[in-house]
């Protein structure tokens, strides 16, 4: 059975911001939930430090590695969780974000939320996904 999404949008201005206000998932066989991604190398290592647009391009191939060991790509994100140390640099950049889920043809219900600080210091964005198939 194939996955059938279906876009719940009440209001519509979510929609050219690239995501739904919610996602009905029906036929799916998988569930992936990834873990929060951020920008570091394969070593573990910070990368890209102070650079927003560079850390929120990275912690997505870091998301799609996940989804690729899954069998899976963005197309299969139907929840995605961004939280920032900085809103309004997130905001300034949120067009990388958009574009690469823009391109995979991807509008995942999305949450982005402010925080003090991650986890590693020096990591401005970070990425959580769920995903089906």
């Amino acid at each position: 059975m194939a996955v059938e999404r279906t876009a719940i949008n009440p209001v519509t201005w979510s929609v050219e911001l690239g995501f739904d206000q919610g996602e009905l998932i029906a036929g799916h066989t998988r569930t992936l939930y990834c873990s929060g991604q951020t920008a570091m190398d394969e070593e573990g290592k910070p990368q890209h430090d102070g650079d927003m647009a560079a850390q929120v391009a990275l912690s997505l191939d870091n998301v799609e590695a996940v989804l690729t060991g899954a069998g899976m790509s963005l197309t299969n994100v139907v929840r995605l969780a961004v939280y920032t140390t900085d809103v309004d640099l997130l905001l300034q950049h949120y067009g990388v974000l958009a574009a690469r889920l823009g391109a995979a043809g991807a509008a995942p219900a999305m949450t982005m939320l402010g925080v003090a600080r991650l986890a590693v210091p020096g990591q401005l964005v970070e990425l959580e996904a769920t995903a089906v198939d």
